[in-house]
């Protein structure tokens, strides 16, 4: 069944292209449209079949997980946002120590370079 589904899409998925191609002397606006409703269409039909079904159970699901979610509030965001901002300068500053330590290991006392 699902056979069907996938065909008739795919056929007015070809309609709404052939449609833009055939009707050349249309303005560009109209042939477009023409395209877009071939997809919508297409996604409609694609919607009824059984993985279009689980498509959207699946939607519904994550929007109402979306829901559940306990979003910070400002201040939240803020403190978090100054944690995030001090451990990069911390790191930032740790990787220039060891970058510059290294340095002088290899090309001081190694090399000899100056």
């Amino acid at each position: 069944m699902n056979i069907l589904f996938y065909l008739l899409s795919a056929l007015l998925l070809a309609g709404g292209i052939a449609g833009f191609y055939y009707f050349a002397d249309w303005p560009g606006l109209a042939r477009a449209a023409l395209v877009v409703l071939g997809v919508v269409a297409a996604g409609g039909v694609l919607l009824l079949s059984e993985p279009g079904k689980a498509f959207v159970a699946f939607v519904r699901a994550a929007v109402a997980e979306v829901r559940k979610v306990v979003w910070p509030n400002r201040k939240e965001t803020t403190q978090a946002t100054l944690v995030v901002f001090a451990f990069v300068v911390t790191l930032a500053i740790f990787m220039w120590l060891v970058d510059k330590t290294l340095e002088w290991v290899l090309y001081g006392l190694l090399l000899g370079w100056k």
